[in-house]
């Protein structure tokens, strides 16, 4: 990094800000002496194949020239969403966003992750994996340096390793839900509903090996629910280098390495846990001393800390400070209530890409499991099956060993180190199921200790309560558990029909909020609703896009979770809102439609540009969808089924289909822009392999990067 140090000196001695021209020229000669600092790749050694619906196949001798082209290709189609995510996680957003930003450079700052990198970097991360991370800046610095016009931010270039590193651990404390806490510490609440946040999200992942399939045949779905937009889409791309790597699967933004996906000898999927694995502490402050807390009768002193923010009014730049502070617990923030600290293991482990990259170059399941123990990973359910007819379901994550006795769930004495855990369980020590008797394993964002047949299954009691695991059902596990029971042999057919049901399961399972008293209400009682009553009552409950009960179901559900965030626990909807619920239904559907028979996909768009397609998919069913307002009173999915793969391990190697949402370019005049739409609304997928010479044979366009 030494480089880049007499780098910034010297452009702020020869290079003057103000001017667009003069930024410009500054970017290109800080690229250059980026260059100068590292390894260099030649790109001609990198072959940059696009198939026939756009999606990037990645050939070069090594994993770093991989990695390069891996950059390349993604910026041609999404440079804009990777340096958004690049300057969130270096306090560079307000810079592009305005004050929209604030809150992201804020907790950028807060978590510490630059002083962590220059702690960890050199010591934790592999000389191997440096390279991949050198090689992928690289890649996208020479994209800026070509397509200037489209860098956001001068000063986010040229990336480096630390800028790269940063915004990964933004994201792995925002996925360990520390943003969550910070935000009740500086809004004063604490009691915060975590269920009401998580109901758009999901995923789903199932495995079956010879023991369930007809065929004997090994397969895995890989099925995750993610925003369809933004920084963590999926981006689908082929990596393969002669160093042993040969993986499809998607990624996020700025990940220089794949994140879901098969190789030839093992695939696996990552659905979304909830184990307990962030902790918030009180501090006992001294009656009189400022900025001194008692630890075991011992009073220290909190550090503080300055995060420099950047507040524009009336569109003038205005920097500003905002104090935190930094404990023997973690950062730490003070409120009206006291001062908070924040502590999860996210915070001190830098590793978890390369744990990732290690899981992409794994060629068996002892392997794979070893770099699962690097314990990089700061959460994620993992289903995972493989060549060897292998099926393993993990729930993972990083969670602290804490001392019994204290209520972990909320927020614990900070005056004590009986509370200051600093260890994690072992992977071993994690619920998990391998090669089940009953042969398969699933998960869709519930409890893993129904992850497989009864026989199989993780036992409760075996782990410590603190450790919060999940312990409830939703619809879309109780609809696969009932799918997969009924088949004594599952041939890859009905393997598919699984993946592609759409119907929730009578009674209803939402894990957030129960609204079974609809199936009792009597039609005749309650005359201005009983269309609506009978139409939702005699609905086969299926979420297709030509169904009238799933389209009065969707305005429905929308109305309902207007009372969500006031309804009292355990979120019981009562007959009385229930009626309150269908009767905003009904107007609702006669200002909009003119009609209360109004089917899904009337009421509910996928819509990127100016393509809109009838689209089926509701919450929490298998085929999950998400939505928000879009215009004339329809709405548009915005998260929930996004990239599918559907794995079969035969003889001859992994066979492999999948989709995405839209298409693999961002850009609204590529052809690629929403090529796949029309695949995904109507259950299809395209086919795709990892065989080099029938890639070369059927590519669209073959190129080298610049």
């Amino acid at each position: 990094m030494l480089c880049i140090k007499k780098a910034t000196k010297k452009r702020k001695e020869l290079i003057p800000w103000g001017k667009k021209m003069k930024n410009l020229i500054s970017l290109a000669l800080f690229v250059v002496y980026f260059h100068l600092c590292v390894a260099q790749i030649d790109p001609s050694n990198i072959d940059i194949i696009r198939d026939r619906f756009g999606v990037p196949h990645i050939f070069a001798p090594t994993d770093a020239e991989v990695a390069y082209g891996l950059a390349y290709a993604h910026a041609e189609d999404d440079f804009k969403t990777i340096q958004l995510g690049y300057l969130a996680g270096n306090n560079m957003l307000t810079e592009y966003l305005g004050n929209q930003g604030i809150g992201a450079d804020f907790i950028a700052q807060f978590i510490g992750s630059s002083a962590l990198f220059d702690a960890a970097y050199e010591s934790d991360i592999h000389p191997d994996y440096k390279k991949i991370i050198d090689a992928y800046a690289q890649g996208l610095n020479r994209y800026a340096q070509l397509h200037a016009e489209e860098v956001l931010y001068e000063g986010l270039f040229p990336l480096s390793p630390k800028k790269m590193m940063r915004y990964a651990q933004l994201q792995l404390f925002i996925s360990s839900k520390g943003d969550q806490w910070v935000q009740r510490i500086v809004k004063n609440q604490l009691n915060y509903d975590f269920k009401a946040e998580e109901i758009p999200k999901g995923s789903n992942t199932f495995a079956f090996n010879s023991a369930k399939t007809s065929d004997g045949a090994t397969y895995l779905a890989i099925n995750t629910h993610q925003p369809l937009d933004g920084p963590v889409s999926w981006y689908e791309a082929h990596l393969c280098s002669e160093e042993g790597t040969n993986i499809i699967g998607a990624l996020f933004a700025g990940s220089p390495n794949i994140l879901i996906g098969v190789n030839e000898n093992l695939g696996w999927a990552h659905t979304v846990n909830q184990p307990d694995k962030t902790d918030v502490y009180a501090l006992e402050m001294h009656p009189k001393e400022t900025l001194k807390y008692k630890v075991d009768g011992q009073y220290l002193e909190l550090i503080p800390k300055k995060a420099s923010l950047t507040f524009r009014f009336l569109g003038l730049p205005i920097k500003i400070k905002k104090t935190y502070f930094q404990s023997i617990y973690g950062p730490t923030l003070k409120n009206k209530k006291g001062y908070f600290a924040v502590r999860t293991p996210a915070l001190f482990e830098i590793r978890a890409l390369e744990q990732w990259w290690r899981m992409n170059k794994a060629t068996n399941f002892t392997e794979f499991y070893d770099a699962l123990k690097m314990k990089a990973l700061p959460g994620y359910n993992i289903g995972y099956a493989d060549k060897n007819d292998t099926i393993f379901y993990i729930s993972n994550g990083l969670i602290p060993k804490r001392t019994k006795g204290y209520q972990w769930e909320g927020v614990v004495p900070g005056n004590t180190q009986k509370t200051l855990w600093t260890e994690t369980y072992d992977i071993e020590e994690l619920p998990q199921v391998i090669q089940p008797q009953s042969g398969y394993i699933y998960n869709a964002n519930h409890t893993p200790f129904r992850s497989s047949g009864s026989q199989d299954n993780p036992k409760p009691a075996e782990f410590e309560a603190h450790m919060g695991f999940e312990t409830y059902d939703n619809n879309r596990s109780t609809r696969l558990k009932n799918l997969i029971d009924q088949y004594d042999k599952i041939s890859y057919l009905d393997f598919k029909k699984i993946k592609y049901d759409r119907q929730y399961p009578t009674p209803y399972v939402f894990s957030w909020m129960d609204i079974n008293h609809l199936d009792n209400l009597e039609a005749e009682k309650y005359p201005d609703v009983s269309e609506l009553i009978q139409i939702l009552q005699n609905w086969d409950r299926k979420a297709d896009a030509n169904s009238i009960g799933a389209g009065v179901f969707a305005v429905f559900y929308r109305q309902l979770r207007n009372y969500y965030p006031t309804l009292p626990e355990p979120k019981i909807y009562a007959p009385a809102l229930l009626l309150q619920a269908l009767r905003e239904t009904k107007a609702y559907l006669l200002k909009h439609f003119k009609s209360t028979k109004v089917t899904l996909g009337t009421y509910q768009k996928l819509v990127r540009g100016t393509k809109e397609l009838p689209i089926f998919g509701l919450p929490d069913v298998i085929t999950a969808m998400s939505s928000q307002p879009y215009k004339n009173g329809k709405v548009k999915v915005v998260s929930g089924e996004s990239y599918i793969e559907l794995i079969r391990f035969t003889e001859e190697g992994p066979e492999i289909e999948s989709v995405i949402s839209y298409g693999s370019s961002d850009h609204p005049n590529s052809p690629h822009f929403s090529d796949q739409m029309s695949l995904y609304s109507t259950f299809k997928t395209k086919k795709m392999t990892l065989d080099k010479e029938q890639i070369y044979a059927e590519a669209e366009k073959i190129y080298h990067p610049e």
